[in-house]
């Protein structure tokens, strides 16, 4: 008889113990269904923004999940004075951005402002002409690309004034890549707005843009 009641024990025990295991499984898959639900904010925007120059799977390597997320883009000027803008802010308080503009700046001039005078370290590639840089000081996530532009309607005396469309591209906040694939994801962003920026401004040599950049590291 207590051998009949110790085995009946341990059946109950066993089947406790498999009740609270699904019980703790489900609940997990709950909360974890609920958690995605509640920080879906990066998959709810577009598949590409700010005129084509940014998608919705570049944000999602750059930013961490969030909440909500919201988009938005802007161009200033023409020619000679073209800025155009293109930003992903979210409700942690992370964000990508980027600019591209018309500049009367030098190559020598652009890489100067970013190694500022050789104290700062940065990553550099270069496929004809065009030129493209990250920065890579401990909490740096700023890369910048530099392409020759001849722009329109810039008065005859500035004509030896080399001017260039200059893109820029940064994650403000907590970011979801580090090292070389954030700057190499942060650069591709920067050539797309200087691609973008290039056309808008009407500069006047006509010029095929390559699918990509050289890859830094020859990746």
């Amino acid at each position: 008889m207590e051998k009949v009641t110790g085995s009946r024990s341990r059946l109950s025990s066993r089947r406790n113990a498999r009740v609270i295991l699904l019980l703790l499984l489900a609940l997990g898959i709950f909360c974890g269904a609920g958690w995605m639900f509640l920080n879906k904010g990066l998959y709810l925007l577009p598949d590409k923004m700010c005129e084509g120059t940014l998608e919705r799977n570049t944000v999602q390597q750059l930013l961490p999940r969030t909440r909500s997320a919201d988009s938005g883009s802007d161009i200033r000027g023409s020619g000679g004075d073209l800025a155009f803008w293109c930003h992903v802010t979210t409700s942690d308080r992370s964000a990508v951005s980027g600019e591209a503009k018309v500049r009367p700046v030098s190559r020598a001039q652009w890489l100067d402002y970013y190694q500022n005078s050789g104290t700062r370290k940065i990553m550099r590639v270069s496929m004809g002409d065009m030129q493209a840089l990250a920065q890579i000081d401990p909490g740096e996530t700023t890369s910048s690309v530099y392409v020759p532009c001849e722009p329109s309607g810039v008065p005859a005396y500035k004509g030896s004034q080399p001017y260039a469309v200059v893109g820029e591209a940064r994650v403000d906040g907590s970011a979801g890549l580090t090292g070389v694939p954030l700057h190499q994801a942060l650069t591709d962003f920067a050539y797309r707005l200087t691609e973008h920026a290039y056309k808008l401004a009407g500069c006047k040599a006509h010029r095929d843009f390559p699918e990509r950049l050289p890859r830094y590291g020859g990746r």
